[in-house]
Order: C-alpha cells, then structure tokens, then sequence
C-alpha cells in the first residue's frame, strides 16, 4: 500500500474513475477508500467524515435500484470527486 497521502489521494482518483468506468464495484470503490488512512490523517478531521457518509450512502445506494433508492449513485460519484478536488487542494497547500 502507498504511504504518502497524495499518493493515497491519487490510488482513490483512480479507484473512482474505475468505478466509473464500470470496473470496479461499489464494494471495492469504499474498501479501498476506507483503507487510505494516512491521507484521512494528513486531512482535516471533517474530511473523514464527509468521505465515510458519502461511502456509506454509496453503499446503501447499491442495494437498491436508482428508482427505489434516496441516494442517487451518480450524485454521489459527483460528490466523491468534489471531495477529493478538495482534499487535493489541502495537500497542496503550503
């Protein structure tokens, strides 16, 4: 596993973008986040919350069909990636 929580940041990136593509189940997409600790420590304590809800509603999102859930799988992609813009700004800052 990678040490560095850009490196981190950028195994998420790319683990959204297969989950996008299809190539990646929503199981795969939030154990693989869930397991980038050192990123979540290297943000501030808000970014892991935001980012366990997000695959958590992703999670319960994937039980159901679009129709029948409250969670819609493509806004919380959308949000997903906003939130790793973000987290990618604060790793940049000096």
């Amino acid at each position: 596993m990678t040490t560095t929580a850009p490196a981190q940041l950028a195994t998420l990136t790319e683990a959204l973008q297969a989950f996008e593509r299809g190539d990646h189940t929503v199981a795969t997409l939030s154990t693989l986040a869930r397991q980038q600790t050192t990123l979540l420590a290297a943000l501030p304590p808000r970014y892991g919350e935001v980012l366990l809800n997000l695959l958590d509603r992703l999670e319960s999102s994937a039980l159901f069909s679009e129709e029948s859930c409250s969670f819609s799988q493509k806004d919380l992609v959308t949000n997903l990636r906003m939130w790793a813009d973000k987290a990618r700004g604060v790793l940049e800052q000096p």
